[in-house]
């Protein structure tokens, strides 16, 4: 991977509150509302996709032992 293709980060303010509510219906932990509120940020949600198909896609992940 050439480090051009390589997306950079998000940067969010020092102190960035996210404000997630947690889902009333049924259980649902603190970290999950936090992960779900930050996956409706756009940039945050192509940064995690760049990553998860950078992984996905690594040499060490499909060479054989």
């Amino acid at each position: 991977m050439k480090f051009k293709d390589i997306l950079k980060s998000p940067v969010f303010p020092l102190g960035h509150r996210w404000g997630f509510e947690k889902r009333g219906k049924y259980y649902e932990s603190e970290v999950t509302a936090l992960v779900r509120k930050m996956l409706e940020d756009e940039s945050l949600r192509a940064d995690q996709r760049f990553a998860w198909e950078r992984w996905r896609a690594d040499e060490r992940l499909t060479k054989k032992p």
